[in-house]
């Protein structure tokens, strides 16, 4: 079972990652707002630049057009940057529109 896990973790990696530059409201898991600068994009995760104490396997909730409140997990951070995965996957009919959306603001 771990290495069915490991291979859909893996799996969700290959996932292309689209280019943005959007500045979006999140709240952490103090319930604290921050602002972020997600940089990357996919419909499982994305990386975004930010200030915060937060760390690996925390919370946060970031508001994006289209879809709504995203609940994301950070698996990473480094120098200034995050990397988070979605708790749930954006659907991609959603996740072409909320692209349209944000490569239109860039």
């Amino acid at each position: 079972m771990g290495k069915a896990l490991d291979l859909a973790t893996a799996e969700s990696r290959t996932l292309v990652r689209d280019e943005v530059h959007y500045r979006a409201r999140a709240f952490g898991p103090d319930a604290r707002q921050l602002s972020l600068l997600i940089v990357n994009l996919s419909a499982a995760g994305l990386m975004a630049r930010c200030d915060l104490s937060y760390g690996v396997g925390d919370r946060l909730r970031v508001t994006l057009p289209v879809v709504g409140v995203v609940v994301a997990e950070i698996r990473w951070a480094l120098g200034g940057r995050i990397g988070c995965e979605l708790d749930v996957a954006i659907p991609l009919p959603e996740y072409y529109e909320l692209l349209a959306v944000l490569l239109k603001a860039k």
